[in-house]
C-alpha cells in the first residue's frame, strides 16, 4: 500500500458539481484538495448534468497542486455506476465513495474502479457516516492492509452520524467523540489517513476554529469544509507552527548523530525525547516541507 500520509490535507472543500461557477473558482482557491461533489449536493434532476460537469472539469485540469476527489453517488443508487465510470475516465487523484458501511462496501467499491479501468493512481476514499461503519470499523479498515488496495482516506460524515446517533451538535461535539475516536483508533491503527467532518455554522468564526483545533488536537489529518471563507483558519490551524518544526529537525538530527545511533532516550533542548519522538518528528517534518512546497507553487 503506498504512503499517502505525508500528503497535506488540511483543508478539503466541498464544492457542488452541479454549480460550474463554483468549479471554475476552485482552481484559485487556497484548499489542499477538493471534493467535486455529485451526491448530496447535487438534486436528483441535476445529476447528470452534474456528472457531465465535472468530468469536463477534472480533464480540462489547472487544479495546480490540490488534491482532487470525486465523490459519487452510492452504489445503489440510480446513478452509483455510471458516476463511477465516469469518474474512473476523468481519472482524478480520488473517487469518494459514500455509505461505507462494512468490508462487503469496500470490496465492492474497489471492484467497481477496477471493473471501470481504474489506473493504478486513483485512490479509493470512504465515507465513514453510519452507526453500522463505526461498528465494523476495524474490518474496513483492515481491508487497506489487502494487496492492491486503493483505499487510503477516510472522511468522516459527522452530519449524517450525528442524524442517524440523534444526537445534538454542541460545541464541545461531545455526543460525537465516541464516534469519532473509534474511527481515529482504526485509521492510525492500519495507516489511514481520516478527515474531520464539517461545520455548518459558516458565519461562526469562533466556533469553527475552536472546532479545527479539537479535530487537530484529537489527531484528524485535516478538516472538510463547505464554504471557501473557512479555508485560511482550517490551514493555519492544522499547520505544524514553526517551533514544532524547528524543535522536530533538531530531533530528528540529534538521533541522526554518529554518537546517538541506537540510543534510545537524548535530551534535545533540555527535554528528554524518546526514538518515537523522532518518528513522529519525521512526520512533521514531510508534512511542513510539503505544505512549503505546496504554497510555493
Amino acid at each position: 500500500m503506498a504512503d499517502h500520509s505525508a500528503r497535506p490535507r488540511r483543508s478539503v472543500l466541498y464544492m457542488p458539481g452541479s454549480n460550474a461557477r463554483a468549479l471554475e473558482k476552485a482552481r484559485e482557491l487556497k484548499a489542499d484538495a477538493l471534493i467535486l461533489d455529485l451526491e448530496d449536493a447535487v438534486a436528483p434532476d441535476a445529476k447528470e448534468e452534474a456528472r457531465a460537469q465535472v468530468v469536463a472539469a477534472v480533464k480540462a485540469g489547472g487544479y495546480g497542486k490540490r488534491e482532487i476527489a470525486i465523490r459519487v453517488n452510492g452504489l445503489d443508487t440510480p446513478w452509483g455506476q455510471a458516476d463511477i465510470a465516469a469518474a474512473v475516465a476523468a481519472a482524478p487523484d480520488a473517487v469518494l465513495v459514500p455509505k461505507i458501511n462494512s468490508a462487503a462496501d469496500v470490496e465492492r467499491a474497489e471492484n467497481a474502479l477496477s471493473d471501470a479501468g481504474a489506473k493504478g493512481g486513483i485512490q479509493l476514499w470512504c465515507m465513514i457516516e453510519t452507526p453500522l461503519a463505526l461498528l465494523n470499523i476495524q474490518a474496513i479498515a483492515a481491508k487497506a492492509r489487502e494487496p492492491g488496495s486503493r483505499m487510503s482516506v477516510w472522511v468522516m460524515g459527522t452530519n449524517d452520524i450525528a442524524k442517524e446517533l440523534r444526537a445534538a451538535h454542541t460545541p464541545d461535539r461531545t455526543p460525537m467523540l465516541a464516534s469519532l475516536g473509534l474511527a481515529l483508533l482504526a485509521a492510525r491503527a492500519y495507516g489511514l489517513v481520516i478527515l474531520d467532518g464539517v461545520y455548518n455554522d459558516i458565519k461562526n468564526e469562533e466556533g469553527f476554529a475552536a472546532i479545527c483545533a479539537q479535530g487537530r488536537d484529537m489527531g484528524f489529518d485535516g478538516k472538510t469544509l463547505i464554504h471557501p471563507s473557512q479555508l485560511d483558519p482550517c490551514n493555519t490551524i492544522f499547520s505544524p507552527d514553526p517551533e514544532t518544526v524547528a524543535f522536530a529537525r533538531k530531533t530528528i538530527e540529534a538521533f541522526e548523530q554518529p554518537e546517538n545511533r541506537g540510543k534510545g532516550v537524548l535530551k534535545v533542548d533540555g527535554r528528554m525525547v524518546e526514538i518515537l519522538h523522532a518518528e513522529i518528528a519525521k512526520h512533521t517534518v514531510a508534512i511542513a516541507d510539503a505544505i512549503a512546497e505546496l504554497e510555493a507553487s
